[in-house]
């Protein structure tokens, strides 16, 4: 077997997860209610860790990717990290209080109410793209609402799962926090855990293998996926300043992010303009492409060769490819570096256009009217966002109401999820289930209803034995409950 195929402490000793998930267990049984201050403990002893660790952690990214800008590292993985944190515990005192709820007028005097109890052992397996945030992200969610948690990191980024487990142990008992290195098998041993809650994010092929696996348990799920996300650009939208938001958005992490703008909607006969407008915008932001370190190599070999081979598709079935650096050169295979490339005239058949991109590949589609643009997007798979340039309110409105994805930002990209008033998640193929902010809460919640019953009331009149009393007073709440 793999070494990386075992578990392991930040010591590297080889653990079971089960032993873990038992321990986490039995610390929930023995204290299944952390009342405010403990979570807030919690929460902000995990901001500590992040801030004491900050350097340290954007150089173990940076080595996971072979070239990560360490200022992307500090705005994308921590700073919305410490602002998840953060959101938590300003909040937690109004989420964790019983929510009072109007009772029927039949069971008056009566009340009714709703409790969020924590579920117990939550499991979060985290992906490689941004293993800081996208573990803190959940995990902030989990401990808020009183959970245990146990996390899988991504064996494709493992400096960063090391040091991570490292400074976490550091700080937190594993009968609270543990986080589990290894390959593959572990994350497959991991996701049929019994867990009372398991969140994934990752791929949607990946997504089916563990929803499958928590299924044998009946394990409750959110899957964050991904897809294809679409930026439309409306009819009179400034074609320069949509190109300039775009390639922002495309750009960060070299598109390695779930909710990077996947492919263009453009009105016909602006491809020329929004090539121009995009290539001085990516040789703006990058004077130069491999020794640039602001932009993100891609993770792996694998990886790259998979961009390079949708790339070679494209060139060699009738597509136009349009290098959108004045350098003019893409491929940098010793440094893994991709140059930011637009993509013209891809037929549906090639790779492209029905597989996640997840690189800085762009392909650009015209649309003839505004209703082309939604029917193409509605005739593929729900997107896990969808960024719309307009500024025209009706048209604005008509894009929100006829098209569906998991969240969208409005004249720009990716800002929508750094909300933490908003939940995050996918529809459909591009995921299942929200967390952030309260509606993590939420989701790692058992909202338990409660419903108290006055000293004096009148359900004995509802009791057999049914005479005529009983028949008057039901005929009346059925006629009341018509009406």
């Amino acid at each position: 077997m793999d070494p990386s195929d075992t578990a392991r402490t930040p010591s590297g000793k080889q653990v079971d997860p089960n032993e873990i998930w038992s321990r986490q267990k039995a610390a929930f049984q023995q204290d299944p209610f952390p009342d405010l201050r403990e979570r807030r403990r919690w929460l902000h002893l995990l901001q500590d860790v992040l801030h004491e660790n900050e350097e340290a952690i954007a150089h173990a990214i940076c080595t996971d990717f072979g070239q990560r800008s360490a200022h992307e590292t500090r705005m994308l993985e921590v700073f919305v990290s410490q602002a998840a944190l953060h959101h938590a515990r300003r909040h937690l005192r109004r989420w964790i209080k019983p929510e009072r709820r109007p009772t029927s007028i039949w069971f008056l005097p009566g009340r009714s109410e709703v409790r969020c109890q924590p579920l117990g052992v939550v499991g979060v397996i985290v992906p490689w793209n941004y293993p800081l945030y996208l573990a803190v992200g959940p995990l902030a969610s989990a401990l808020a609402a009183g959970n245990r948690v146990m996390l899988k990191m991504s064996e494709l980024a493992p400096a960063f799962g090391e040091l991570f487990a490292s400074i976490v142990a550091r700080r937190f008992p594993d009968d609270l926090i543990a986080v589990i290195n290894g390959g593959p098998d572990v994350a497959q041993s991991f996701s049929a855990l019994p867990f009372d809650h398991l969140l994934f994010t990752g791929s949607t092929a990946v997504g089916r293998s563990v929803m499958n696996a928590a299924s044998r348990n009946l394990t409750p799920v959110t899957l964050e996926l991904g897809g294809k996300s679409p930026a439309i650009v409306g009819p009179d939208f400034p074609i320069k300043i949509a190109a300039t938001r775009i390639i922002h958005g495309k750009c960060l992490n070299a598109g390695q992010t779930c909710i990077a703008p996947d492919y263009v909607l453009l009105p016909s006969g602006k491809e020329s303009d929004f090539i121009e407008a995009a290539r001085k915008e990516v040789t703006r932001l990058y004077h130069s492409i491999e020794p640039n370190r602001d932009y993100s190599s891609i993770i792996n070999q694998r990886h790259y060769e998979r961009l390079k081979s949708l790339l070679e598709e494209c060139q060699g079935s009738g597509a136009a490819t349009e290098c959108l650096h004045t350098e003019n050169n893409i491929l940098y295979p010793g440094s893994h570096k991709i140059a930011p490339v637009a993509v013209l005239n891809a037929s549906d058949k090639m790779k492209i256009m029905h597989e996640e991109i997840f690189g800085p590949l762009l392909p650009i589609v015209p649309y003839r009217n505004l209703d082309d643009a939604i029917r193409y997007v509605n005739d593929r798979p729900r997107p896990l966002a969808l960024y719309y340039f307009d500024n025209d309110a009706a048209r604005v409105n008509k894009v929100l109401r006829e098209t569906v994805s998991g969240g969208v930002t409005i004249n720009d990209t990716i800002f929508h999820i750094a909300q933490d008033s908003l939940p995050f998640g996918g529809v459909g193929p591009s995921g299942m289930g929200h967390y952030h902010g309260k509606e993590g809460f939420d989701t790692f919640s058992k909202k338990k209803s409660v419903f108290y019953q006055a000293r004096f009331n009148g359900v004995g009149l509802l009791k057999p034995p049914y005479g005529k009393m009983f028949e008057t007073m039901l005929n009346t709440m059925i006629s009341r409950a018509r009406y």
